[in-house]
């Protein structure tokens, strides 16, 4: 009776008549990895699919992602369109966000006011203490320490970077010129940490530190975090109101690639952009396509609460349908994907 009894166990579990858990495997890019790591909790708790994220930041997410190594890449540096196409990829937007200028000074908790200059200047290595009087001249009711600015940059390949970058070569031609942008660059000065999370870490641990983070990170590890003086000329906090005015400036172009850097208009906050998914354009397995294009679709249909909660700036509903139209190109065995769910 027992051999009967496991004969038909084994004979249903391979029928599947028990079904199978989806496993999706992604990687990239830490910038919203707080985000991600919700949606994915709440999408499994809902529908059973697990999505499985590592956070190692933009650069490897866009290596793997090309590489097929995983279903799917995270990045915040936009690929061009003509990279999308040569590596087979779909790049799709998931929400805006903003990086906060962080900084450990003794007894300046808030207050603390940067020019988009300044902060070139001082990751040029060209302004070397906290007393220095480009910064004096800005922050005449702060007690400035006459502290040396310990510098705190990523060390990995980083779409937070890439943003960070491109906004300091829209606002510095020295820094475009000596430097540049991208995902990693020669820095000038600086102690590098790994992720979002090292460069967070380093600026909370260390006195007179100063660094670059996703807004979410700041909040979450109590970091402070400057006001900067905006291409209008106005001290502006990042914030979900201040980087959605910003980015009402900037249109997005069919291949979605674009950064938030140095917008006009008053209440702009300079430093954002948006993060992308890096989707196979042709997947050999059915369901786990059809599982990611299930969690785009619950991403832009009920994710929205989750990501104003973590401070990240939901897309617009246009955003959202330009989007959508673009996993139509997504395919098994010559397919639509999207055909195959109805």
């Amino acid at each position: 009776m027992k051999k009967w009894f496991l004969i038909l166990m084994i004979l249903l579990i391979s029928s599947g008549a028990f079904g199978q858990q989806v496993v999706i495997n992604g990687a990239g890019a830490t910038f919203p990895y707080p985000l991600y790591s919700r949606w994915f909790y709440e999408f499994e708790k809902e529908t059973g699919i697990k999505i499985n994220y590592q956070s190692v930041g933009s650069g490897a997410g866009i290596q793997q992602a090309k590489a097929g190594t995983v279903d799917f890449g995270a990045s915040d540096a936009p690929l061009p369109g003509k990279e999308q196409e040569e590596s087979k990829l779909v790049m799709i937007p998931t929400v805006a966000g903003s990086i906060a200028i962080v900084y450990n000074l003794p007894n300046v908790e808030k207050g603390l006011k940067l020019t988009r200059e300044l902060i070139a200047d001082i990751y040029l290595g060209k302004v070397k203490r906290w007393d220095d009087p480009k910064i004096k001249a800005f922050n005449k009711d702060i007690n400035l320490p006459n502290i040396p600015i310990v510098v705190a940059r990523r060390s990995d390949g980083s779409g937070t970077t890439a943003i960070f970058t491109n906004f300091l070569s829209a606002v510095s031609p020295e820094w475009k010129e000596k430097v540049g942008a991208g995902t990693s660059v020669n820095w000038p000065v600086g102690i590098g940490g790994k992720g979002n999370e090292g460069v967070a870490g380093i600026v909370k641990n260390t006195i007179g530190a100063i660094g670059y983070v996703e807004f979410a990170y700041a909040v979450q590890n109590n970091l402070n975090y400057a006001q900067i003086k905006n291409k209008y000329g106005t001290f502006v906090y990042p914030s979900i109101e201040t980087v959605k005015y910003a980015a009402s400036f900037f249109k997005l172009p069919e291949d979605f690639a674009v950064y938030i850097v140095d917008a006009p208009g008053k209440n702009s906050y300079p430093i954002a952009g948006y993060t992308f998914l890096l989707l196979k354009r042709e997947y050999q397995d059915l369901e786990k396509a059809k599982a990611i294009i299930k969690f785009i679709t619950w991403a832009y249909e009920k994710g929205d609460k989750y990501a104003e909660e973590l401070l990240y700036v939901p897309l617009p509903d246009n955003v959202k349908k330009l989007a959508l139209k673009k996993l139509e190109l997504i395919t098994y065995k010559g397919k639509k994907v999207v055909d195959l769910l109805k």
